[in-house]
């Protein structure tokens, strides 16, 4: 049974037990890694992931496709492309491919195009994927199309393509963004010299400049291996700015996702506290905005190196939704991996914050009646120079001024509501002490208790996130 698999309410993650690994029918969200979800034009979800199966080797290599009613229950239905396509294969000696990146074509809000070329007119979705090995920089990002995301997938060859000793860039990861005049963009690399984009043709879906390698974005440090990958960007209309997602350290045990923001898309992107995504002398583990990493709620499962992530965006009645569609692991056999969806939200101050809990479906985490903020939480401090597992605290949680008389503590009915809030209580006065967030609230799931819940995620001046859940 996985995590989206499970009958909600009345079990806990505690009740997962390991999906067989030669049976993708069994599977639900395991064995993915670097996931992407899109929503089809008859309103289900597909998910498109690298083709991990933790060493099943009776699963044929391709983007593995899964499929969803409800964002929570999910089937394997196949793989997309049959095997490393040959122009890509040609140039990585890739036995399987990474990191599929997939988009309705013309991306939604590109500018109109009267460009012609056989990529254009009839595609309605184009998939960027990832041929590489591990370790090396020769790599290729590929191109399929498809007028369907059940398919067939057509290979249209490599768009961009590195090679160890003559490229600095690894061609790896790929993202699709498009910016504030409707030019898509291609953003991509990994360790070795960092994050780069590009604009695309809105027609072919090709580099507009042939053999064009980008604009440089975001790196990190020899002295920590270089280790950034999986970057996204998501332009906010709201703050008329460029948010970066991308991933820290390393995949297999210390995975934090950071974030960081520009006015452009071609950077400079700066954390909360003022530091350049592209600086190489302050402290590299104080860069980026941590948002999100590994963490235990109670007696529940630990989930390690969480990373990789896509931002699905649902629109909504005037306010969008968010969610980071990310792989984790099992702190307790790392060898195991699940994709989880978890909401996420952007403060008052336009900084985007993540749920302390996986999604688990907008019935599910209704609230049976509106609830106070007093009363204990669990919440996690995402300390930014560590990325070891953090278990959750029992913390108070206020609101950031003075419960009087005439401004009594109000209760919260589980809508997402922009807040000060300040964890660490209540002085003698009954002024809040502690430390101050820019943060949201809303009801979630609280799985360590299978129950719905009150959570809250925020930011504090010091640029370090806190999240938690009350009485978890």
């Amino acid at each position: 049974m996985t995590l989206i698999d499970q009958t909600l309410p009345g079990e806990t993650l505690r009740s997962l037990a390991p999906a067989p690994a030669g049976d993708p029918a069994a599977w639900g969200t395991r064995n993915a890694h670097d996931p992407t979800v899109v929503r089809d034009t008859d309103g289900t979800w597909y998910m498109f992931s690298t083709d991990a199966a933790a060493g099943a080797d009776s699963v044929p290599a391709g983007v593995h496709v899964r499929r969803s009613d409800d964002l929570v229950h999910w089937t394997f239905v196949g793989t997309a492309l049959d095997g490393v396509p040959a122009p890509a294969f040609e140039w990585s000696q890739a036995p399987g491919l990474w990191a599929p990146e997939v988009v309705r074509w013309p991306a939604p809000g590109a500018a109109p195009s009267d460009a012609a070329g056989d990529d254009a007119a009839d595609v309605r979705w184009h998939m960027y994927y990832s041929a590489s090995t591990f370790g090396s920089s020769t790599s290729a990002i590929g191109l399929a199309v498809a007028s369907r995301l059940a398919g067939p997938w057509e290979d249209r060859g490599v768009v961009v393509a590195t090679r160890a000793g003559t490229d600095s860039q690894n061609a790896i990861d790929a993202a699709v963004t498009v910016d504030r005049s409707g030019t898509p963009w291609l953003t991509y690399g990994s360790f070795f010299s960092g994050i780069y984009t590009l604009p695309l043709n809105p027609a072919t879906g090709r580099p507009q400049t042939p053999g064009d390698l980008g604009a440089l974005i975001a790196r990190r440090p020899v002295s920590v291996d270089r280790a950034i990958e999986g970057a996204f960007i998501v332009y906010r209309r709201e703050e008329d700015r460029y948010v970066l997602f991308c991933s820290y350290d390393s995949l297999f045990d210390s995975y934090n996702v950071r974030v960081a923001v520009a006015a452009e898309i071609t950077g400079p992107y700066t954390d909360l506290l003022g530091h350049s995504m592209t600086d190489l002398d302050t402290d590299a583990a104080l860069i980026g905005t941590k948002v999100l990493g590994s963490h235990r709620f109670g007696d529940d499962t630990g989930w390690l190196a969480p990373g990789h992530n896509s931002i699905l965006i649902e629109p909504g009645t005037g306010v969008d939704e968010y969610f980071m569609v990310h792989h984790v692991r099992f702190a307790d056999d790392p060898s195991q991996h699940v994709v989880q969806l978890r909401r996420t939200f952007f403060t008052d101050a336009g900084w985007p914050v993540v749920s302390p809990q996986p999604f688990a479906g907008a019935d599910a985490e209704r609230l049976a009646a509106p609830v106070s903020l007093a009363g204990p939480w669990r919440a996690v401090r995402l300390a930014p120079e560590s990325s070891a597992l953090v278990n959750a605290d029992t913390v108070s949680v206020a609101p950031a001024r003075t419960v009087t008389a005439d401004a009594p503590e109000r209760l919260f009915d589980g809508s997402t509501e922009l807040v000060r809030l300040v964890v660490g209580g209540a002085d003698t006065s009954g002024a809040a002490s502690g430390t101050e967030l820019d943060a949201v609230v809303f009801a979630s799931w609280d799985w360590a208790n299978a129950r719905p819940a009150l959570s809250f995620s925020g930011l504090a001046a010091d640029g370090v996130a806190w999240f938690g859940t009350r009485g978890a």
